[in-house]
């Protein structure tokens, strides 16, 4: 038996019954990195241990990989991947674009996923088939619209400071050519993607559970998203994802020369 719509909800409601009575309250921080910043707060340790808790009842012999508590069955058929706060750094900034990430994998692939942003009240949810949108717009299926050149196309990412000076240059060379591009949003700016608000993201440095929720989101909304060389990404790394075909193979262009 498979997951539906109903019990990603449940998870999603898990985890914004730990991460919305936290958010703008001042609570503790800790720093996972030495020598850097990585924060995490208890909103993420409690959030992903109630989604874990409720896919263990469901679900025993599936696989979990999760960015706080660690990972359990990654060869199995199937894998859930748990990414509680995605945006820690908004979320202890006041800042509303932090989600919680629920993705699913069969074979390896993400073929299933929700983003919920509990504060706007917002959920995009992959089913396997379409993409959805619930919330204060109106629940609809979603999809990606169709920007055709760089020129004409709206691009984010979360902050120029996470690309190496290599990796700067090329995406330079892309940002140097779009309409508008804007900064700091994280998964936000996935969800604006595949409901046709923007048309490219681009990142480095991602771990798989920042992007196992979105890959399906982005694929069945209409859209494309690899890695900068063009591969599969749900091992993560280097992610381009854009709104048509066209405008991934203008960007990839001018990222693959990494």
């Amino acid at each position: 038996m498979l997951p539906d719509r109903d019990f990603f909800f449940r998870l999603a409601d898990a985890a914004k019954a730990e991460t919305l009575p936290r958010f703008r309250t001042g609570i503790a921080v800790a720093n996972k990195l030495d020598g850097g910043y990585d924060p995490v707060t208890e909103g993420d340790q409690a959030a992903e241990t109630a989604i874990r808790a409720l896919i263990t009842s469901e679900f025993p012999d599936h696989g979990i990989l999760g960015e706080e508590h660690g990972d359990v069955g990654l060869d199995r058929e199937h894998v859930w991947v748990i990414d509680p706060i995605d945006g820690t750094r908004a979320f202890i900034s006041g800042v509303p674009v932090w989600g919680t990430l629920i993705g699913f994998q069969s074979n390896g692939r993400s073929v299933m996923g929700v983003m919920d942003q509990p504060f706007t009240g917002e959920r995009y949810f992959a089913d396997g088939e379409k993409a959805w949108y619930y919330g204060p717009g109106g629940d609809r299926q979603i999809k990606t619209r169709a920007c055709e050149a760089l020129s004409d196309a709206i691009l984010f990412t979360t902050s120029p400071h996470i690309f190496t000076p290599q990796e700067a240059a090329l995406y330079n060379a892309v940002q140097d050519k779009v309409r508008l591009f804007r900064y700091g949003t994280d998964c936000y700016a996935y969800a604006l993607l595949a409901s046709g608000h923007v048309d490219l993201v681009i990142e480095t440095s991602l771990k798989p559970y920042d992007v196992g929720a979105l890959i399906p989101i982005i694929e069945q909304a209409g859209g494309v998203i690899t890695n900068w060389d063009g591969g599969r990404p749900e091992a993560a790394g280097r992610i381009v994802a854009a709104g048509s075909k066209a405008l991934h193979e203008q960007a990839l262009a001018l990222l693959s020369g990494l």
